[in-house]
């Protein structure tokens, strides 16, 4: 079978792991990079790829058959719709779009032209999300009541020295609690209410540095969920599950989902439940589970390749991506408003 033709937009931190892992995929072949800064031509000739000042260029050279896009969420909307418009399907970085009415576009062209787009959510990949969600829909923990999730850490000064990293909406409840809130939907449901709190109050900085947020999910469950990127901490999902390669391993869960039956605790897969009937006063069992772990971007990229060949339909579609959006921006909403937000989620939820 011919490998699929894939050029990664955008060659910074992100961009590069994609780069990386085109070249390591069987099923695929890096067709080109794409990327304003002449400093990512020794990459492109070390890869044996042409570098390729824009996406227009690209476009006009028809030097690609399916696009990644790694670059700043503010032009995800117009490169997105460039890319469907000439037939090539897109995986697009989280978060899809910096605004709804953005994700909007994103979401018609692709509905319009058939053209299909997977967003870059890729926990969705992660073997600890998959095993914890067919745990759940097997109804080992009963019905869930409660989930409690983390994303604690410290970022280093050097970090903030772009302006834009400074700046309202780069704070860290765009920048990373909306993988969390992904991680929510996909394993408890869809949320339906928002009341958070945020602060700035470490920095000073236009965007928040830490925040809080209550929510409820169409289901009945209620969830906390709390981030700051000043904490210095083990418990966020990087820390816990090792599956970035740029951030140490602690292995402490961040994450904590409780049902009637049993309570699981993540990344590492610790299941608790009473051992008999009687409730709180009888003893406790704990299963800890062991799975084979792999690379979700890795698994990511080959998903997209089933769906540039008409095999898989996205996991995360552009409408899916877009109702992860409206949560985030719920809780930066509820907490400049003061009061319960309503997430502007779509009509449907994504293809599974």
């Amino acid at each position: 079978m011919a490998r699929i033709g894939i050029a990664v937009v955008g060659f910074g931190l992100i961009g590069r792991e994609h780069v990386r892992r085109v070249r390591e995929e069987p099923q695929a072949r890096l067709a080109a990079i794409v990327e304003p800064d002449p400093s990512a031509a020794a990459a492109a000739a070390e890869c044996g790829v042409p570098l390729v000042a824009s996406l227009e260029e690209l476009l006009a050279r028809r030097l690609a058959e399916a696009v990644i896009l790694a670059t700043p969420t503010a032009l995800h909307a117009e490169q997105a719709v460039a890319c469907i418009e000439a037939g090539l399907p897109v995986l697009v970085e989280k978060p899809l779009a910096h605004d709804l009415a953005a994700g909007r576009r994103i979401v018609a062209a692709s509905e319009r032209t058939g053209v299909p787009v997977l967003v870059g959510h890729h926990r969705r990949h992660s073997p600890w999300i998959r095993t914890a969600k067919a745990e759940i829909e097997r109804g080992t923990l009963g019905r869930v009541l409660l989930v409690d999730a983390l994303t604690w850490f410290a970022k280093p000064e050097p970090y903030f020295a772009p302006e834009w990293r400074r700046r309202k909406g780069a704070g860290p409840v765009l920048t990373n609690l909306v993988h969390v809130i992904d991680d929510l939907r996909n394993l408890v449901g869809e949320i339906v209410e928002v009341r958070a709190v945020a602060s700035n109050a470490l920095r000073g900085f236009e965007t928040e540095d830490t925040a809080v947020a209550l929510l409820r999910f169409e289901n009945g469950a209620l969830g906390t969920l709390s981030v700051s990127d000043g904490v210095a901490s083990p418990w966020s999902w990087e820390h816990g599950s090792g599956e970035s390669r740029w951030f140490p391993r602690a292995g402490e869960a961040c994450y904590r989902i409780g049902g009637t039956r049993a309570s699981l605790a993540l990344p590492g897969l610790e299941l608790w439940w009473h051992e008999r009937d009687g409730g709180w006063m009888t003893p406790f069992a704990c299963l800890r589970r062991t799975i084979a772990e792999a690379d979700p971007l890795a698994l990511e990229l080959r998903h997209f390749c089933a769906v540039v060949a008409g095999a898989e339909q996205p996991v995360l579609d552009a409408r899916g991506g877009l109702a992860t959006l409206a949560a985030t921006l719920a809780v930066l909403e509820a907490a400049e408003r003061g009061s319960p937000v309503v997430p502007a989620f779509p009509d449907r939820e994504p293809a599974r």
